[in-house]
């Protein structure tokens, strides 16, 4: 299949895009850099433009004759998209609005995209865990609700227009791949198992964790960490069992998680085994809105073949340490 995957650069978009091309599929990425490199792709494979810029889109469209688009380009900071909520709604949100009308003008109407477990939010009828794709959507920042407008207008496309569409919510994306030649980079990193990987390198003082007093095993908050291998499996299975476009075309709204969780003391615990070194840490106040624990019923997903390869976090932080070991300045030396 034809695919235009847009973030393709980013963190997942890029494990994505090269699982993608190794099961036979043709793919073209377009990254704006913002938060993307160009180590972590092909450059064979990119353009470098913002999905913001329909008429690239189309032009982009109709030259690799595109069949699918696989859609990660989106601002995914929360503490920026509650500083700055025009910014989030601007760039997620109402580009994507454009890249689906583009899409609709070109013919083009196959969408996987990459949505978020911030669309469940902590509100009332989220404590029991795991959450299923029909637990209530309570979001809790302008991220997971700018997340959740995508969700509906691409459903009342389906709808309209007999777009086919799959849609992933994931929980903790994370890991590195096994050759240890790609990972994660972001700038400024807000992602537990970087930062703990940082502490333990002495790249920073302290890893700071939020609360030791929830009602977990230890007492620290928990999380369904995926790993990115995982996460682009579950993505070429989404493409590929997409319904086909049509006056009767239909979608899936998929989570993507192990079931199980860890809680933030464990993935520090994990570091320590790994690494071999100590982890600086200091307990601090927890942070608003978040919740007690996350994890995802991946049912669904599973029925169509998914199953995750990772499961333990000792395997997840085994891939991250070699990556953040053997490049310390993540793609920087690249980009």
């Amino acid at each position: 299949m034809k695919v235009l995957v847009t973030g393709g650069a980013g963190y997942v978009g890029s494990f994505a895009a090269r699982h993608l091309v190794a099961t036979g599929h043709d793919v073209v990425v377009l990254d704006n850099l913002c938060q993307g490199h160009r180590g972590a792709v092909d450059p064979r494979l990119l353009v470098v433009g913002d999905i913001g810029d329909t008429e690239l889109l189309g032009n982009l469209f109709d030259q690799h004759q595109i069949e699918a688009v696989m859609h990660f380009a989106a601002a995914t900071s929360v503490p920026e998209s509650v500083e700055n909520p025009r910014y989030h709604y601007r760039n997620n949100t109402a580009n994507t609005l454009g890249l689906l009308e583009t899409m609709l003008d070109h013919d083009v109407r196959k969408i996987v995209f990459s949505s978020t477990a911030a669309t469940y939010g902590s509100g009332e009828g989220n404590q029991t865990m795991p959450l299923k794709e029909d637990s209530p959507k309570h979001p809790v920042c302008p991220y997971g609700f700018s997340k959740l407008a995508i969700e509906w207008m691409i459903q009342d496309f389906c709808s309209a227009y007999g777009l086919s569409y799959a849609i992933l919510r994931y929980f903790n994306a994370c890991g590195a791949s096994e050759d240890g030649a790609h990972g994660e980079d972001h700038r400024p990193e807000h992602h537990l198992i970087p930062l703990v990987i940082s502490a333990a390198m002495g790249k920073r003082e302290h890893v700071e964790l939020y609360g030791d007093d929830w009602d977990t095993r230890d007492g620290t908050c928990l999380r369904d960490y995926v790993h990115v291998e995982d996460l682009a499996l579950a993505h070429q299975i989404a493409l590929e069992t997409c319904p086909e476009p049509g006056a009767t075309a239909d979608g899936r709204i998929m989570n993507v998680g192990t079931g199980t969780g860890n809680t933030v003391m464990e993935v520090v615990h994990a570091v320590r085994e790994v690494s071999g070194r100590e982890v600086p840490y200091r307990v601090v106040g927890r942070r608003s809105g978040d919740p007690e624990s996350l994890v995802a019923s991946a049912d669904r997903l599973k029925a169509l073949g998914w199953q995750p390869r990772f499961v333990r976090i000792e395997q997840i932080v085994e891939t991250a340490w070699e990556w953040h070991n053997s490049h310390p300045d993540g793609y920087g030396s690249v980009d």
